[in-house]
């Protein structure tokens, strides 16, 4: 639970279920959203402390020609050793949390969604009032995945049965948008719960923080 005092939704989903075009909507409606895997990204950029030290500990092998991560060249190695997925995370993570955490006080909107796909892994809900989980079957999952990253079907779920359950993503989720439809179907849908957010950060700002 954030401990901020403006209201801050949650927005996860598995694979190919449409976060980025659910994003996309609130950004329309003029609602802040700040993209955990962007703030993944900023905190190894060339200069960082971030990725000093990941050049320090994993060697010039992982740093690209211009300075930068050398994205599969890291991610060869912390795939095939835990130990060092380990380190990379206890590194990365604090890192992130901190970049998501700047992002979200500086939101000038009434609300603001924290999008992450390791929301709930990562455990960042920890920052978040309401979780909001986009939904949808898994034939979906595997068919907009397909489509969308050139992998076949055995990759995809794959992919699937890494991430955490559907159940439990559903157990844990306050708001659901079943996303199996057209974007025109999810607008609508965005809409009615913006609506219901700005209620809810109104009461919050006005002192009543039941969520």
């Amino acid at each position: 639970m954030s401990s901020g005092t403006k209201l801050v939704i949650g927005l996860t989903g598995g694979i190919g279920s449409g976060k980025s075009a659910v994003s996309r909507c609130f950004e329309e409606l003029g609602i802040t959203v700040v993209d955990a895997d962007v703030a993944a990204r900023v905190v190894v950029e060339p200069g960082t402390p971030g990725l000093a030290q990941i050049a320090e500990h994993f060697g010039p092998g992982v740093i690209d020609a211009n300075g930068a991560l050398d994205r599969a060249a890291l991610r060869r190695i912390v795939f095939e050793d835990p130990a060092q997925r380990r380190w990379l995370e206890s590194l990365t993570h604090p890192l992130i949390g901190e970049e998501i955490r700047r992002g979200l006080r500086e939101a000038a909107s009434p609300y603001a969604i924290l999008a992450s796909p390791l929301l709930l892994e990562a455990k960042q809900d920890a920052l978040a009032h309401r979780i909001l989980v986009v939904d949808v079957s898994e034939d979906t999952q595997v068919a907009r995945t397909m489509r969308r990253d050139n992998n076949s079907g055995e990759q995809v779920r794959a992919i699937i049965a890494a991430q955490i359950g559907r159940a439990e993503r559903l157990a844990r989720a306050d708001d659901v948008i079943e996303n199996n439809g057209s974007l025109e179907e999810l607008e609508p849908k965005v809409l009615a719960l913006h609506r219901r957010y700005l209620e809810i950060a109104a009461a919050m700002a006005a002192g009543s923080h039941a969520v």
